[in-house]
This record gives structure tokens, sequence and C-alpha cells, in this order.
């Protein structure tokens, strides 16, 4: 046989027991889509749609290529990492809006502030270290919680997380536009058409694929981070050298508040609050553990070493350099800090503008951590029952599609409410992470106390002391952010945990409704039926339908053709066919005098099933309905017919004592 005739032949293997199995054969000139069809069963509309969405996302990819997908350390980086590496762009700008609004001679806490969260960076770095090893499976706060507590806090922890990954696409979004507008204050007008421009791309970008998008955000962070060390090594080489630009604060005049100096404690407080955006982000890498190269643990744990102090060297050096220069936030809209500081370092020249570009490129796709670690937890979600499955299920180029699409809808809505400023989104950021913090620090304890292996005492102190300050933060940031727009925070949580349970509990119901029981033998329904065969025209189609009623009725059953009608002609004309052409079987006209199809034929099945009312529910009649359809060769075909059937189909689909039965007319299957 030539391999032209061998095209389409079935195909046989063995599976490792040497049992047969049957593989549908794939011709060479099809390409099978998600939905099962082929591309040349798709039209020419159907097919450019395929073509297109090709030459966007790329080709299928099998689950034999699911290993090559996998990161390694240098493409995780920028991929998990963008985030909280790039909140070092505005975190520091956080702190010195609270203390530049006290007064000049408070900006010098800046520094001191970002030390504080430096600090705090690196405890909660070290437990989400211990959190790769100790969950490798992923899910960080999420896993953590459902393996110690149970699951109410497993279900905040999560909702929680997800809350902040739509808001890290958001504000890092907007971040990346207003870096834009820093260096082209033209742009400052049309910001959030930019931002929402952004989003798309980044949408499309994660759904072709993680090890796909690895590659496109590698460069931007990677030139980011190293212009951002260009920056503060500038900055100190000038600090040492004592050059003019260094002029720690004198040059700033900014009225003191009298009472400032009495409420230092508070004023601190609510800066380290909103400083505490630079640490969102640094759980994702816990979440997503299953996608790093094998061994997986060990190189989430490295990864998450390198971020937090990439991300702790390049937030304190801002801040310091920040200070040294002088320079503080701009009103809404401005120029950022970061770009004034690039400014002070390199110039108005080449490598500021090179410098801007990076910055916006990372902090562009910083908003990628959000479209990785959400969809990777509602992954785990879905898996678990708390999110519909479709959520956990992997497109053709195995990505999370469903969970991408979901983030980006959500974070799209915060753009537009907020106008796409980054000022007005920090509020509501930064509370939902440390949430998930302190529970998955609190966790950790007892996960230890329970292991008890080599040195789990001390794991279990330094997590234990973890969980106590970030609940010390959760508690100062929340009280800062609370009426700024942090309420939202403690309304979406609550909101979205409730429909995590009732989705589960819903899986449950249905669960039991589809259960087996042990020991039940399966025959032959017993209980008897209605045959109802309701049509339009009377045609070929119809002709099968009644042909296949005919065989059911003669199988317990009891057959009764329905039409509906709209005047007392069309009735007489119908009926005079119908029994020509089906004598002895049963026709029912339905008289509907405002012209509906489907309504009228519900009303009808209502009535005839109040005729077993008085019946045990295990002896009413089973009304099998049998809807039959054209069945076009083309997509041009199939849309001009079948219009009412679909809508009967999905009108009964969920109702009680029924079933739904496709009749499906094709000349060719005669």
């Amino acid at each position: 046989m030539s391999p032209d005739q061998q095209k389409g032949k079935p195909d046989w293997h063995h599976n490792h027991n040497g049992e047969e199995l049957f593989v549908e054969p794939q011709p060479d000139h099809l390409v099978a889509s998600e939905a099962g069809s082929t591309a040349s069963d798709l039209g020419v509309v159907g097919e450019a749609t395929h073509a297109a969405k090709r030459a966007l996302l790329g080709r299928p990819l099998s689950n034999a290529e699911e290993g090559e997908q996998r990161l390694s350390r240098k493409l995780a980086l920028p991929i998990f990492s963008s985030d909280a590496i790039s909140s070092s762009a505005y975190a520091s700008e956080e702190i010195l809006l609270v203390l530049a609004g006290a007064g000049a001679s408070f900006l010098i806490y800046g520094p001191i502030v970002a030390l504080g969260i430096g600090l705090l960076l690196g405890l909660i770095a070290i437990s989400y270290r211990q959190v790769c090893f100790g969950f490798p499976n992923g899910g960080g706060a999420y896993a953590v919680a459902k393996s110690t507590f149970g699951t109410w806090p497993a279900l905040i922890a999560a909702s929680s997380l997800i809350v902040d990954y739509i808001l890290t696409a958001a504000v890092s979004t907007a971040a990346g536009i207003a870096a834009i507008t820093s260096a082209i204050p033209s742009l400052a007008g049309v910001r959030l058409e930019l931002a929402l421009g952004a989003m798309g791309l980044l949408v499309l970008a994660n759904l072709r694929g993680l090890r796909e998008s690895g590659r496109i955000f590698a460069l931007p962070t990677y030139l980011f981070v190293a212009g951002a060390f260009g920056v503060i090594g500038v900055g100190l080489i000038k600090i040492i050298t004592g050059d003019p630009a260094v002029t720690w604060s004198q040059g700033v005049v900014i009225q003191a508040h009298e009472t400032a100096t009495i409420l230092l404690p508070i004023l601190l407080l609510k800066a380290f609050a909103h400083g505490s955006v630079a640490l969102t982000g640094t759980e994702a890498i816990s979440n997503g553990v299953a996608s790093f190269k094998k061994p997986e643990a060990k190189n989430a744990a490295s990864t998450l070493v390198v971020m937090a102090v990439l991300l702790g060297t390049l937030f304190l050096g801002i801040s310091l350099v920040a200070f040294a220069y002088g320079k503080v936030p701009q009103e809404i809209g401005g120029e950022t800090l970061l770009s004034q500081v690039a400014r002070a370092s390199f110039g108005s020249g080449p490598l500021y503008a090179l410098f801007q570009v990076a910055t916006t490129g990372i902090l562009l796709l910083a908003a990628n951590t959000g479209f990785n670690g959400g969809p990777q937890l509602a992954r785990i979600l879905a898996v678990d029952g708390y999110l519909p499955r479709q959520v956990g299920q992997r497109s053709d180029r195995l990505a999370y599609g469903a969970g991408i699409i979901i983030i980006a809808l959500a974070a799209a809505l915060l753009l537009i409410g907020t106008d796409a400023v980054v000022t007005a989104l920090v509020p509501a950021y930064a509370i939902g992470v440390f949430v998930g913090f302190t529970i998955s620090q609190a966790g950790m304890v007892l996960h230890w106390r329970r292991l008890r292996n080599a040195g789990w005492a001390g794991r279990a102190l330094l997590n234990g002391v973890g969980a106590f300050v970030t609940a010390v933060v959760l508690v100062v940031i929340t009280a800062a952010k609370f009426t700024d727009g942090g309420y939202l925070v403690f309304i979406l949580i609550p909101l979205l945990t409730i429909f995590m349970k009732l989705v589960r509990n819903r899986y449950n119901l249905h669960e039991r409704e589809l259960s087996i029981k042990p020991g039940v033998v399966f025959d032959a329904p017993h209980r008897p039926r209605r045959i109802l065969a309701p049509f339009g025209e009377i045609n070929r189609s119809t002709v099968r339908a009644i042909t296949l009623g005919r065989i059911l009725e003669a199988e317990n059953g009891e057959l009764t053709a329905i039409r509906v009608v709209f005047s007392d002609d069309e009735e007489r004309e119908v009926r005079t066919r119908f029994e020509t052409l089906f004598p002895g079987v049963r026709l029912v006209t339905v008289d509907s005098p405002f012209r509906a199809i489907v309504e009228p034929i519900c009303h009808y099945l209502d009535e005839i099933e109040d005729e077993d009312a008085d019946l045990p529910p295990d002896q009413r009649r089973i009304n099998v309905v049998m809807i039959p359809e054209y069945a076009g060769r083309h997509w041009w075909d199939r849309i001009l017919h079948n219009g009412n059937g679909k809508r009967l189909r999905e009108t009964l689909l969920g109702r009680r004592n029924t079933v739904i039965l496709d009749i499906p007319y094709r000349r060719d299957l005669e």
C-alpha cells in the first residue's frame, strides 16, 4: 500500500499491557481544532479564523512536549519575578508620597522605611523557600492552609491571592503606561487606551504558552535590572565624590506640619504600609513550582532567592539615591520618581531613554505575574472543585487560557474604573497578599510540628516569627489604606470565598447524583416513556424523527408528534398532510396566538406531566423529546436552519423527567 493510500487508515498501537488501542488517524492536510473538527470542515470564515489563531498563538503543542515547556531558572525569573522586581520602580515613590506631605525634614526616613521593608522581604522569602520544598506541586498559601487549617482558611488565602493577582495585572500595566507618559507627556490623555492595548498584548503573549512568554519577557526584565543597577551605581559614585547633584534633600521646600513630629510613629507606619507594595509577587514562585524544570522545588527555591536579592538591592538603592538627589513624587500624572532619579544619574540622553524603555517594559510585563501565578492557582482550585473545571483545562498551547482571560477582564475593569492611574489602584494593593502571607506562615508552623523532621523546630520558629510580623503589617496596611480604597479587598475576598464554596457544593451535589452505588446492576430502563416529536416543516428530517419514534414506541413507549400552529387554516393543512404521510401516528397541534414556538411546547409538556402527578416518582413517564435538525455539510447551510430547535433544546436541557434526543438529517446518511 502506498503512503497516500495509507493516509486516513485506522492505526493500531499497543499500551504497556500489550492491549490494542485504536487511534483515529490524522491526515497530513488536516489540523484538529479544540472543538474536534478539522480545518476543512470549518468553511471559509472558519478556516480564516483558524489560520489567524495559529498565526497569533502558534501551532498546537502535544502532551509529549510539556517537558520542553518547563522553565529554566533564567526564563522563570522574568516570568514569575517581574512583578516583584518591577515594584522597585514605584514602591519608593509610595513611601515618599506619605513622608513628603509631612515636610522635607521627614524625607530622611525614606531609606530607613525601605530598609525595614527589605528585612521583611528577606523573612518572607525564606519562608516561601520552605514552601517550595514542602509543597512542590504548587499552590502556595492555599496548599499550605488546605493541608493544615482546612477548607475555609484555604479558600480565604486563595481568594486573597487571586484578588492580588488581578490588582497586580492592573497596577503593573498602569505603572508601565505612567513610565511612557513621563517620557512623553503628550500621551497622558490616552493613558487608559494605551493601558488596555498593553493588556491585550500581554494576554496574547501568555496564551502562546509559558516558555514562549518567557522568551518575550526576558530581555526587558534583565535590561531593567542592568539599568537600575546603573542608576544606583552612578548615584553612589556621585554621593562618594560629593557631586553637586547630591543635595540630600536640601533643595526640597515642603512646609512641615507641627503635628508630624508627635505623630511620627503613625507616619512611619503609614509609609511602611504604602511601601509594602514592594512585597507583592514574592509568593508567585511558590504557586508555580510545577512549571519549573526538574528538580522543580530546588529550581523554584533558587529562583526565589535570586528574586529576593535583586528586589531588596534595587528597592533600597533607589530609595537611597532618590533621597540623595532630593527627588520627591510629583502630582498625579506627572513624572515618576524613578524617571527623575534616572535623569539625575544619566541625564536626558540615550541612556535615560533606553532605561525608560526598559522600565516601561518590565512594568508592563510585571502584569505577567498575575497572568501566570493567577491561572496556576486557579488550575489547582479547579482540580479541587472550587472553580469551574474549564478553568483548569489547558489550551492547545498548554496554557491555562480561561484563567488568563478571567484575570485580564477583571484587571481591565479596574483600569477603566480608575482611568489607569497608579495612585488610585495602589490603596487596594498589597492587602490581599499579606492575608496570604499570614495564613501561609502560620500554616507552615503547623506543618513543621506535624512533620517533626530534622531541624523542624528552627523552621517552625522562623515561620512563627514571620506569621506574627506579617499579621502586624496586615493590620497596619489595612488601617492605613482602608478608607482610601482598601475596603474593596474586604468585600471581594469574602464574595470570592463564598463563590468558590458554592461551586464545590454544586460539584458535590452533581457527584452524588451521578455516582454509581456498589452492587447496583443496570438494565434497560423500565419506566414507561412518552416519545414526543415536535416538528416544523414536514420534510425528510421529520420523516427520520417519526421513523425513529416508531421504533422507540415499540420498546415500551407512546409516540406523539407535536406541531405549533398560528391559525385554524394552518392547523387543518398540517393535519391533513401529516395523517396522509404518517397514518396511525398521533398528532397534537398546539395553538399559539402570540406566534411563540418554544413556550407553547413547554406548556403542553407541563399539562401532560400533570397526568402523572399522583404517581410515585419512579413510575412517572419519561418524556423523550426528539428534535429533528438539518445537518448541512457547510457552515453557511447550518446557520439557515435549526434556530427553533436550538432554543427548544436549551430550554428543555435542565427539565425534570425529560430526555432530549437530537435527530440530525443529512441526505448522504440515508
